[in-house]
């Protein structure tokens, strides 16, 4: 059997050779399945032995496609002769990666974008195949500057789902949301290339030492304008080998995710459980702001995501604060703590412009289905908070029903809970930027942040009344 696999593996790697043929194999598997693009990339940089080079075409290529999809059919559409929505992924990807390479990159010839992309499919669906993918590649090169676009005024939700390269239902609501000129805006940000974002840990001394570095490097970099620990750089390749990540001065965090931390208000001292905790981000911005003083039990129910945050925890040194530990939130069993995290599993519309392929992952049932599942969680985590503590639910969503829906639902369910308002445990500055909705919710917009999308709601329970 064993035989067969590495036969099997070898073929494949044949068929799919090279940077632009693994970018096809990985859109590929995202559209037919629930795999996710970033460990995709991973792991074929690693499996392959991809040079840095290679590796951040490979990240450019597979990410610009899928942030760019609705656009590059809108073009493929015109130009194929025949039904494009029946092609095969395969296929509609090879056509997919030339064109983003044609219509987006300057450095690559287009003859060469075109040539890799029809010998992959002579590869792989034969010479015929391939024919029809030379013909509409070299079409769109003679005709590009004649390309029509939908236009603009006619009806703005198919104008934006296509400029925007947003699915439908999508832009929709937001439009419903925000109006049209906002919608463009967040579409627009969603379309960018987000930075890299550090937190880092253990002080003053260690930010200056990390700033140091990046400036002898030449590497660009900016303090973020919400959280001072935070640091934002628009490329570094090669993260997690970095020393100050390594050693564990530094963690990728967006700062969306460092103010939701931040809104629970930990303090030394302090018992919490964080319910849905993997990858462990906010347990270990947590951790920072008690001091490392005080105990945070990490629930989450897979056990190889437990197995990665506590190495994570130990590579941290953090194991004397932070203990992951395998159960479901649903169930969990624990005497009332100060504080607990919900951080809690939805459709995450918030990090689109960080995963691009979940804007065509996910459909509005999501929203409905994933409701469902906040309510139980939400319930389940009330009843572990002790009098006078703290429930902080959190998402990286955007959306009303995964956010402010379910924490008035709770409210009217959970009379001992109220709402307190998040200006009061954020800096000033973060407070100033607009991070703070009329209502007193932590909400976080792309187009208008610079972060990803995230919600948070400090809920405290009322003293006992004995």
């Amino acid at each position: 059997m064993q035989k067969s696999t590495t036969a099997e593996r070898a073929e494949e790697a044949s068929l799919y050779s090279g940077v632009r043929g693994i970018a096809v194999k990985i859109l590929s598997r995202v559209e037919r399945s629930d795999s996710y693009l970033e460990k995709l990339v991973d792991a074929a940089i690693r499996n392959e032995g991809l040079e840095s080079r290679d590796a951040r075409l490979l990240n450019e290529i597979t990410h610009g496609v899928l942030r760019y999809r609705e656009r590059l059919d809108w073009v493929l559409n015109g130009f194929y002769h025949g039904e494009y929505a029946r092609c095969l992924p395969p296929v509609k990807n090879a056509m997919r990666v030339a064109l983003y390479q044609i219509l987006f990159l300057d450095r690559i010839p287009w003859s060469a974008a075109v040539n890799e992309s029809v010998n992959l499919v002579k590869r792989l669906k034969g010479t015929r195949s391939a024919g029809v993918v030379n013909g509409v590649l070299r079409n769109v090169i003679r005709r590009i500057d004649s390309i029509t676009w939908p236009v603009e005024d006619a009806v703005p939700v198919h104008y934006l789902s296509v400029m925007g390269s947003h699915p439908k239902w999508m832009v929709r609501r937001w439009i419903d949301r925000f109006g049209a000129e906002e919608t463009e805006e967040l579409l627009k940000a969603n379309l960018e290339r987000p930075p890299v974002t550090l937190q880092v840990l253990g002080g003053e001394d260690n930010r200056e030492m990390i700033t140091r570095w990046l400036d002898e490097e030449s590497i660009e970099y900016s303090r973020s304008p919400l959280l001072p620990n935070y640091l934002r750089v628009p490329r570094l390749s090669g993260i997690a080998e970095r020393d100050f990540i390594r050693d564990g001065r530094a963690i990728v965090q967006d700062d969306a995710a460092g103010l939701a931390a931040l809104l629970g208000g930990a303090r030394a001292g302090m018992e919490v459980l964080d319910l849905c905790a993997a990858p462990g981000g906010k347990s270990v911005a947590m951790a920072e702001l008690m001091q490392r003083q005080g105990s945070i039990t990490s629930l989450d129910r897979f056990e190889a995501k437990v197995d990665a945050l506590r190495d994570t925890t130990e590579r941290l040194g953090l194991q004397d604060v932070i203990t992951p530990q395998v159960g479901d939130a649903r169930t969990y069993t624990h005497e009332p703590v100060d504080l607990v995290l919900l951080d809690a599993p939805c459709t995450g519309i918030g990090v689109v412009r960080r995963k691009p392929e979940i804007k065509w992952k996910r459909e509005m049932k999501d929203l409905r289905e994933l409701s469902a599942i906040q309510r139980e969680l939400i319930a389940a985590a009330g009843k572990l908070v002790r009098p006078g503590g703290t429930l902080l639910y959190t998402t990286c969503s955007t959306e009303p029903e995964e956010n402010q829906e379910i924490v008035s639902w709770f409210l009217e369910q959970s009379p001992d809970f109220s709402l307190v308002p998040a200006d009061e445990f954020l800096p000033q500055t973060a407070v100033e930027s607009g991070v703070v909705d009329s209502n007193g919710f932590l909400q976080l917009l792309p187009h208008t942040h610079g972060t990803d999308g995230a919600f948070g709601a400090h809920l405290r329970r009322a003293e006992s009344s004995e």
